[in-house]
């Protein structure tokens, strides 16, 4: 890898969030198109990230600072990708449901999401499910991500499925659910496509239900 994307990719993988918008610009004052930046520096640096979650290296703070510090680069990076009519990889809407305030985990998931190429339609807490049945009709999402940390509103993402099926739209997209209690035994009991034990994984899912 070059040097100057080296530095987007290192700068992003140590947490320099206040650094990353003068590397980003450097690069493109360099010449580097806009795609190869966000790639080749960016969602690789990511990638690492969650390799190193997964092997115990990174905690959920590392993580954290290194999606922030990617979301600070894109900041510069963004105008420059829609003027190349960049396409994202997928959509995705996420929230956590109806009855459950808790976003830290959503929030983290989110930015996982958006480091790794995709588009995000990030609908908040206590999310009714006709607010996930308007964004696939509305914003035509790929794939809808249901957040719970309460056993108590659980229940609320088989509702959600059961919505998106009552109004003709379950086979149109999918649907990945995730949070403290969850598990993948629940997932294939309400009828999701997956099911991810934390963000990192998550991403991981998301390309696969796209086909990335």
């Amino acid at each position: 890898m070059e040097q100057v994307l080296q530095d987007i990719f290192d700068g992003i993988l140590n947490g320099e969030t206040k650094a990353i918008s003068e590397k980003v610009s450097v690069a493109v004052k360099a010449g580097f198109e806009p795609v190869r930046i966000l790639n080749e520096a960016m969602i690789s640096a990511m990638a690492e990230v969650g390799r190193l979650f997964e092997l115990g290296e990174y905690f959920v703070p590392e993580m954290l600072i290194s999606a922030r510090t990617m979301q600070a680069g894109l900041v510069v990076l963004k105008p420059l990708l829609l003027q190349s009519d960049i396409k994202p990889i997928g959509k995705v809407a996420i929230g956590t449901v109806k009855g459950d305030l808790h976003d830290i985990g959503k929030n983290l998931v989110s930015m996982m999401l958006e480091g790794g190429g995709f588009e995000i339609k990030d609908l908040g807490t206590d999310v009714a499910p006709e607010k996930f049945i308007a964004a696939v009709q509305i914003d035509r999402v790929d794939i809808v991500a249901l957040s719970a940390l309460l056993t108590t509103t659980m229940s609320n993402m088989q509702t959600t499925i059961e919505a998106l099926k009552a109004a003709g739209l379950r086979d149109k997209v999918k649907v990945m659910i995730g949070g403290a209690p969850v598990t993948e035994a629940y997932a294939k009991q309400i009828g999701a496509d997956g099911y991810s034990s934390d963000a990192s994984a998550a991403v991981r899912l998301a390309k696969t239900l796209v086909g990335a």
